[in-house]
C-alpha cells in the first residue's frame, strides 16, 4: 500500500498537451511486422488521418533509452503461473539497457506496484512475485488498464517523453459485462480502456493466461476476443496458444522485446480541436504490415 500511495504522488498527465486550435504536430508509435529488419522513412509510410491523405513528417526508431515498459500482471491468476516467474524475471534481465521497467499488479480495479519505474533490472525482477490467486481480486482487467493509463506513473523529474508500451499478463474476461457469450462481446468498459490508452500514447501487449477469475471455453473466447480487441486498438498485440496456457511464456516475451526494436516514432500534424483522430498506416515495404493505433490524441508526444 504504501509504495502504491508513493506512486499516486508521482503520478504525471500524458505527453498531450491541452487542446489547441489548428494544425498541431502529434506522434504515435508504427511498428513493423516482418520477417527482415525494414527501415521506414517517411517516403514508404502513407498515413490515412480522418480518411485523408495525410503527410508524415518523419519516422524515428525508438532507442532502448526512450522505451518505458509496464508490465501488469493479473493478481487473480491461480499460483500454477509461478512456472512462469522464472520466465518473467528473464525477460526483465534481459531488457535493452536504458529501457526502464514497471512491475504492478492488477487488483480491485487499480494496479499496485512493487516496483516504479527503473533501469535497476535486478530489483525490477525481484519484484516479480507469485499472483495472490485470491477470486474476483482482479476486478476487470480493463478498470485496471484504464486507471493505469490516467495515471501513468513519473520516473524523472525532467519529464521528457518517451514511449509507452503495456504488457498485460491475464485471461481478459471482463466479468462486469454480465456474459461471457460470444453473442455479447460488446464491453463498455473494453471500450473505455481502449479510449483512455489511446489518449496516453499506450500500446497495449498482453499474454492470455487461463485460469484466472471465470472459468470455461466460453470464458476463454471472450478473455482473448477483448484482449485482441484492446491490441488492435491501440497498436499492440494479444498473445495466446489455443485456449490454453503456454508451456512457456518465453517465446512471447521475446516476441514483445522484438516488437519494441522494431517500434518506431512517426510525427504527422492533426487538427488541433479533436479529442481523437483516427489513424490507419501503410507500407510499400515488401512483406511488411505496420501496427499503430487506431486513434490517436492530437498533440500526443512520444520522442523528444
Amino acid at each position: 500500500m504504501t509504495r502504491y500511495l508513493l506512486t499516486l504522488t508521482l503520478l504525471t498527465a500524458t505527453f498531450a498537451p491541452a487542446q489547441q486550435e489548428g494544425p498541431t504536430a502529434t506522434q504515435t508509435l508504427v511498428t513493423l511486422d516482418s520477417n527482415s529488419h525494414q527501415n521506414p522513412t517517411p517516403q514508404n509510410l502513407s498515413l490515412k488521418l480522418n480518411g485523408r491523405d495525410t503527410p508524415i513528417t518523419s519516422v524515428a526508431p525508438i532507442p532502448p533509452t526512450g522505451a518505458q515498459i509496464a508490465l501488469l500482471i493479473d493478481d487473480g491468476l491461480r499460483t500454477s503461473v509461478g512456472r512462469q516467474i522464472s520466465d518473467i524475471r528473464n525477460f526483465v534481465t534481459s531488457l535493452p539497457n536504458g529501457t526502464e521497467i514497471f512491475i504492478g499488479y492488477m487488483q480491485n480495479g487499480r494496479v499496485v506496484s512493487t516496483q516504479d519505474f527503473t533501469t535497476d533490472y535486478a530489483a525490477a525482477a525481484k519484484a516479480v512475485r507469485i499472483p495472490l490467486g485470491t477470486a474476483g481480486v482482479s476486478a476487470s482487467p480493463y478498470f485496471c488498464l484504464s486507471d493505469f493509463a490516467k495515471r501513468w506513473p513519473s520516473s524523472s523529474e525532467e519529464q521528457t517523453p518517451k514511449a509507452r508500451f503495456v504488457l498485460m499478463i491475464t485471461n481478459g474476461v471482463d466479468p462486469y459485462n454480465g456474459s461471457v457469450s460470444p453473442m455479447n462481446q460488446n464491453s463498455p468498459y473494453v471500450d473505455s480502456a481502449i479510449r483512455d490508452a489511446q489518449r496516453a500514447g499506450i500500446a497495449v501487449y498482453s499474454i492470455y493466461y487461463t485460469d484466472a477469475g471465470i472459468r470455461g471455453g466460453a470464458a476463454s473466447f471472450s478473455g482473448q476476443n477483448y484482449l485482441s480487441q484492446v491490441s488492435e486498438s491501440t497498436g499492440g498485440r494479444a498473445y495466446f496458444q489455443g485456449t490454453g496456457n503456454p508451456v512457456s511464456m518465453g517465446p512471447f516475451l521475446k516476441q514483445f522485446t522484438d516488437s519494441i526494436a522494431e517500434s518506431y516514432a512517426a510525427t504527422f500534424t492533426a487538427p488541433g480541436n479533436a479529442d481523437l483522430v483516427r489513424i490507419k498506416f501503410s507500407t510499400n515495404l515488401p512483406k511488411t504490415k505496420v501496427r499503430a493505433p487506431a486513434e490517436v490524441r492530437p498533440g500526443t508526444r512520444i520522442a523528444p
